[in-house]
């Protein structure tokens, strides 16, 4: 299992793979991520289930939040990202340490809406190899966050989506469903920030493989600092978006 190292939680080896596993990133959440966490739990009915809150060290507020909640929630799994502090090695930490065939990643300041998780599970197991939560398509809906980090993100999945041909909407979005056999298939590049997301899909839609969509709402989070770096992390997003828009060119080829 690599770098997975497991603290305070069930020892799962021992029992049978689960059928999905969801990976949140967090730093310093403290209390914050209890709702996320519950609402995780409840809204996901798929099992067995495991949930890797992923932390960069032993030190996070986070920790003895989950460490209590253990007791009345044993799918959560404390597992410490050894790559390297981050966001985006958090994320890469948990996809690798997931052990079930089907990964999802949502943040865990509560912005997505974990009553959408059983309904991009379903067209995982459809067989679609990435899922993305959609706030673009008819149905979905975003709730607050600066309003050029908005406009950019929606012209980006809408362009993406008409211009690249990509079947999705919302090609921005972390709240995204994988399969193992994509991230078996791929190595990840992305060396920053947010921008996997985009990595991902674009790179599954130029493997030829089935991307599906559900409709969300993303809210901006109300407690904490958010991470995310648009101007540092604009450059980055570019290179993928351009990767999109020529892969209507090259995919399946």
């Amino acid at each position: 299992m690599g770098e997975r190292r497991d603290r305070g939680g069930p020892d799962l080896n021992a029992e049978a793979a689960p059928a999905l596993s969801i990976v949140v990133p967090v730093y310093n959440e403290g209390e914050n991520v209890v709702p996320t966490l519950r609402g995780v739990v409840e809204h996901t009915h798929a099992r067995p289930l495991e949930v890797l809150v992923v932390h960069d060290m032993d030190e996070d507020t986070t920790v003895p939040v989950v460490k209590r909640l253990q007791s009345e929630m044993p799918e959560l799994r404390l597992h410490r990202n050894t790559i390297g502090r981050g966001v985006l090695n958090a994320i890469k930490s948990g996809l690798a340490a997931a052990r079930a065939p089907y990964v999802l990643v949502t943040m865990g300041d509560g912005s997505d809406d974990a009553s959408d998780i059983d309904s991009m599970f379903g067209l995982a197991r459809d067989g679609a190899d990435v899922v993305a939560g959609s706030r673009y398509m008819r149905g979905g809906h975003q709730v607050g966050g600066p309003l050029l980090k908005r406009t950019m993100s929606r012209t980006a999945g809408l362009s993406l989506h008409w211009l690249g041909g990509l079947p999705i909407h919302d090609a921005t979005s972390n709240f995204r469903l994988y399969s193992k056999r994509l991230l078996n298939q791929v190595t990840i590049e992305s060396h920053g920030g947010f921008e996997l997301g985009l990595e991902l899909t674009v790179k599954a839609y130029r493997l030829g493989l089935r991307l599906g969509e559900v409709p969300t709402t993303w809210r901006d989070r109300t407690a904490g600092e958010s991470r995310f770096k648009l101007w540092q992390w604009l450059p980055r997003y570019l290179h993928w978006y351009w990767r999109g828009i020529g892969g209507r060119f090259t995919a399946n080829r």
